[in-house]
């Protein structure tokens, strides 16, 4: 492709807020719940990029057409393939797509054909627009679509006007939408950076899924927990709790399903040492999967590794450190999103900045 970039590149990502920013200076827009995707277009060449930088070309082949129909000659878009149905949106019919078995993927998209949403213009031509503000790439997006966007490709509605985003957030959650997202009128596109702010209608991480126990009646039987993961700064993967909200049949499932990830887990498994670092992280607070219980001493916690390959999105209600406080409740898997992006930046801030407030400041928040 002769593009003033190749792909892949990292897109610009969104840190979590519980409301939307104050004053001027900011482009508001829906936040779609699907598969993020960049597509680079070049003539007859097109590349529909996921999240974690691989190719979802294959997943989404009535793509193809409309893309080259509705975008510039030459280009790279950011934006969001979904799936939408008669009661909204559908994320699930979204990971059906994820199959390996080409004739189930073109039977799935000729049943549930998806659609791509445009919200960002990173290149036309030979520009490269990353540098340039937000405000100018969203003026240059709905100059390249005007009169050529048609379904199933569309322009996402933007708005300066605060107030409208508000009714957006709570009158588009029947229909699936997942909330919120908030742009500085005059920031760049910023790769890898969690530039923008998302308000969401549900507090959610994406944790990499390390191990899991087995439930009590037995080991082979059913799965108790996932052992969920996020890393630091410094690449150190933390256990940071477990999500154990599944049916018993989904648990007698999953046990099939996760038993091609024990295969040589331990091999370069961040926790693979956990026990001979137990005396020492229990001393610095750093807990580790297989920790014993500090509320039932007698309580078998022993784990089983997974090679780290799944990403679990999951609810929770807040943290407590750097740990949930309480179990998580398991929403969906995330096969678009990679093990190492599960961070804690991805997480709120809200509660140790308001009690910041009042221990340094003095005052209520």
């Amino acid at each position: 492709m002769k593009l003033p970039f190749q792909p892949p590149i990292e897109p610009m990502l969104a840190k979590p807020a519980d409301g939307l920013p104050e004053g001027d200076g900011w482009l508001f827009e829906p936040k779609w719940d699907g598969f993020r995707a960049l597509v680079f277009r070049d003539g007859d060449e097109t590349l529909i990029q996921s999240r974690d930088l691989k190719p979802l070309d294959r997943y989404f082949p009535e793509l193809a057409v409309p893309l080259r129909a509705s975008l510039p000659e030459r280009c790279v878009v950011d934006g969001e393939v979904v799936i939408a149905g008669d009661g909204g949106l559908q994320f699930e019919a979204l990971l059906l797509r994820i199959h390996p078995a080409e004739s189930r993927v073109r039977m799935l998209a000729e049943q549930s054909p998806a659609s791509y949403i445009a919200w960002d213009l990173l290149a036309i031509g030979d520009e490269d627009l990353r540098s340039a503000p937000q405000a100018e790439r969203r003026a240059r997006l709905e100059a390249a679509l005007a009169g050529i966007v048609k379904p199933p490709v569309h322009l996402t509605p933007a708005t300066t006007d605060r107030a409208l985003a508000v009714d957006w957030f709570n009158r588009f959650e029947g229909a699936g939408l997942d909330g919120v997202i908030a742009k500085r009128l005059d920031g760049t596109y910023q790769p890898g950076k969690r530039a923008m702010i998302k308000v969401k209608h549900q507090r959610t991480a994406d944790c990499a899924v390390a191990g899991f126990r087995w439930h009590k009646n037995g080991p082979g039987t059913h799965i108790g927990s996932l052992l969920l993961g996020l890393f630091d700064d410094t690449g150190t993967l933390h256990s940071v709790g477990v999500t154990s909200s599944f049916t018993w049949d989904r648990r007698a499932s999953l046990v099939g399903e996760l038993a091609p990830l024990r295969e040589n887990a331990l091999e370069g498994h961040p926790w693979a040492e956990w026990a001979e670092w137990a005396e020492a992280a229990e001393a610095s607070g750093h807990r580790l999967p297989g920790a014993t219980s500090r509320w039932n001493r007698g309580k078998d916690l022993s784990w089983e590794p997974l090679r780290l390959e799944r990403v679990a999105e999951v609810a929770y209600d807040h943290l407590q450190g750097d740990r949930f406080r309480h179990g998580t409740t398991f929403l969906r898997w995330r096969p678009d999103k990679r093990p190492a992006d599960c961070r804690y930046d991805q997480l709120e801030e809200t509660a140790a900045y308001e009690l910041d407030l009042i221990f340094r400041g003095g005052g209520a928040p």
